[in-house]
């Protein structure tokens, strides 16, 4: 809504009138101005109690010890023997196919978990 209003008030401002042809919304006149006006205040507003809810919603969460976001592709008992294969001279390229995981994924976790082991292509 905010883009149409900013489109609304760039019309206005080169002289140009707004009317829908399928509600009864003119903004050639000051009732129709008023009430383009009110409807953008309320998407506004709707939008605003709707980000407080979902905050609200989100610290509920975690106060119940639940974190959002996508599940770690790697789990802790692989990460160890990822991390054990590399620390013992193994390739990145080797790891990702001995534990089919994809590059970006395991220099991800790696930085995730803050490795810092050698470093071998």
């Amino acid at each position: 809504m905010t883009n149409l209003l900013a489109i609304i008030t760039d019309l206005k401002n080169r002289g140009v009138a707004f009317r829908s042809l399928t509600e009864q919304m003119d903004t050639s006149t000051p009732h129709g101005e008023l009430l383009f006006s009110l409807f953008g205040a309320l998407a506004q507003y709707e939008r605003a109690l709707t980000r407080e809810r979902v905050m609200a919603g989100l610290v509920a969460a975690r106060r119940r010890g639940r974190r959002g976001g996508r599940p770690p592709s790697i789990d802790a008992e692989t990460i160890e023997q990822i991390t054990a294969a590399l620390d013992a001279g193994a390739s990145k390229a080797s790891v990702c196919r001995s534990f089919k995981v994809p590059r970006s994924t395991l220099i991800g976790t790696l930085d995730r978990i803050g490795w810092t082991g050698p470093v071998k292509a």
